[in-house]
């Protein structure tokens, strides 16, 4: 079982008793799980309330195997939805569409549950006592308290304890199903790792120099020509020998003029991809044979300096640190993105220290760390949070951005060029190519867990 997965279901566990009070540091690494989010696992948590909260007049909607969905569940299913959908600021679907989905999402939780029963899985009692522990740690609370916040919620604990047993066992039993099916050939990891190669060889610096002869929008054809002709007379010159930096500081027309036309050192994919593409076919010291043509006008271009990329055997790895807070009914998502900015002000005025701020109000576990979250390679975390982050300085601090765990204020600390051994570096390419395989993967296993199971609509009126 993925433990991040394990550590994702605890903190929604968490967050599901925390809605009544402030909200406090979860035992999860929110960007490290790309498959089960606290998203899906807070849904997951607040069903096993409900579950564990029915009331004696509700009634029976659907038999799933030996379980069923009750139409309560159901209700209090669809109105969740349609509170996410609008604290996101999304479309908010329809009543009766809401409805469907939620029931069809019961369904397949049903048949996943009945089905990691069956599995031969298991959580032993000391585990789940340990899983129960920790839900009222993160909360401030010792067990007693727990059941007493519990029962003023209207939720039976013994069956919210079965409840979170199930949860955990549909977990491993995912994990281990899923991941059997996926299945990466050496062909495939051959041709990961010569596309990453290849993304390292484009990343390489290089140094360019250009002259530019402007054409503006409203040019006519003539005038279009009369430049043109300009353009190719400077070529003609650097081609035949003269100095590429006298020429562009006589006839260029762009900002690095003064420079003899040279942009400076940064790497290919941060060049118009007209230049980088130009450049990738030049040695150091060549001059593109023809004139390039953009919407700006004219280029001739000079490759000056071209460095070694990074190894192919070669990652950077980031050590970086977070404070995430997490949108609700009591703070929506203006409201987050507002903290963030004022911690951000706090931390570049000197007043306050980071660590201090991701201790008091992080909800996220690295938050006793003071937000800390190691080095991480790259595709530790998801896309969205390791773009941002792979942009900033070292100690600068992100402006808040959003990840499908909450929202974020990064700052990075340190990075690092490590090596990879070959083996590790297959590893690490089989393990990449898996987790692209996964939803996928997934969904084929749910379908067909669904196609051999019992169900049985009685009520699908909504009444």
């Amino acid at each position: 079982m993925n433990p991040f997965s394990l550590r994702a279901l605890v903190l929604a566990l968490s967050l599901a008793f925390a809605a009544s009070a402030q909200a406090q540091p979860a035992n999860a690494k929110p960007p490290l799980d790309t498959r089960a989010g606290p998203t899906q696992a807070a849904a997951a948590a607040e069903d096993a309330a409900a579950r564990a909260r029915r009331q004696p007049g509700d009634h029976i909607a659907v038999v799933v195997n030996q379980d069923v969905v009750t139409a309560g569940e159901i209700a209090q299913r669809t109105q969740r939805a349609r509170e996410e959908a609008r604290m996101r600021g999304e479309p908010v679907p329809d009543a009766e569409t809401a409805r469907q989905q939620a029931l069809e999402a019961l369904i397949e939780d049903r048949v996943l549950v009945t089905y990691a029963r069956e599995s031969g899985a298991r959580v032993d009692e000391a585990e789940l006592d340990r899983v129960v522990g920790n839900v009222a740690a993160q909360n401030r609370l010792n067990l007693e308290q727990l059941k007493e916040r519990l029962k003023a919620d209207g939720v039976d604990f013994k069956r919210f304890r079965e409840n979170l047993r199930d949860q955990m066992l549909t977990e491993r039993v995912r994990e281990r199903e899923v991941v059997g099916r996926i299945r990466v050939t050496d062909g495939e990891i051959d041709k990961h790792l010569a596309e990453r190669e290849a993304a390292a060889a484009a990343k390489a610096p290089i140094n360019v120099a250009q002259i530019l002869i402007p054409v503006p929008s409203t040019a006519s054809e003539t005038e279009r020509s009369a430049l043109r002709q300009r353009a190719e007379r400077a070529l003609a010159r650097v081609k035949g020998g003269e100095d590429f930096a006298a020429v562009a500081r006589e006839l260029s027309e762009d900002g690095n003029r003064a420079k003899g036309g040279e942009i400076g050192l940064r790497p290919a994919d941060r060049l118009p991809d007209l230049f980088s593409q130009a450049a990738a076919s030049l040695s150091p010291g060549q001059i593109t044979p023809n004139l390039l043509v953009s919407e700006a006008g004219y280029h001739v271009l000079k490759l000056l300096e071209r460095q070694a990329g990074a190894a192919a055997n070669q990652v950077t790895e980031t050590h970086a640190r977070h404070i995430l807070i997490r949108a609700s009914e009591k703070v929506p998502p203006e409201m987050a993105v507002t903290r963030l900015r004022e911690m951000k002000r706090l931390i570049e005025s000197g007043q306050v220290k980071f660590e201090e701020l991701a201790r008091q109000y992080s909800e996220d576990g690295s938050a006793p760390q003071g937000g800390d979250l190691g080095w991480a390679a790259p595709g530790m975390f998801v896309p969205e949070f390791e773009e941002v982050m792979n942009r900033l300085d070292l100690n600068g601090l992100s402006e808040p951005l959003q990840s499908r765990f909450g929202f974020h204020l990064i700052q990075v600390l340190e990075r690092r060029t490590k090596e990879i051994e070959p083996r590790q570096l297959r590893d690490q390419a089989r393990a990449q190519l898996r987790e692209r395989k996964f939803e996928e993967a997934y969904k084929e296993w749910v379908k067909d867990l669904r196609a051999r199971a019992f169900i049985e609509m009685r009520d699908n009126s909504g009444s």
